[in-house]
């Protein structure tokens, strides 16, 4: 059985990195993907930490499923920064 009170304290720091750090982040990547603009290696690494981590979590969340539609909206917003800057890098590379 998993040590409960290892994982609220642990969901505790990941909500808070969550609302103060990587919320606002995607956010911003989001915005600046839909006004057309590439991703700077600062924003891709960032990334990639994201979805490292999102796989390192993944067994907390399937403990707790009150975390899994949060979990899963916020993969899906980087998933839609992702595919928007893709499709961008994609458009200014064809303007050469």
């Amino acid at each position: 059985m998993a040590d409960t009170s290892k994982d609220t304290g642990l969901i505790e720091v990941l909500a808070k990195r969550l609302e103060t750090q990587r919320l606002p982040r995607a956010l911003s990547l989001k915005e600046m993907v839909d006004r057309g603009e590439k991703l700077a290696e600062v924003d891709i690494h960032f990334l990639e930490t994201v979805f490292e981590d999102a796989q390192r979590i993944r067994p907390l969340v399937d403990r707790h499923p009150e975390w899994q539609d949060l979990a899963a909206k916020m993969i899906h917003l980087y998933k839609e920064i992702t595919d928007k800057a893709l499709e961008n890098e994609k458009a200014k590379n064809s303007d050469f």
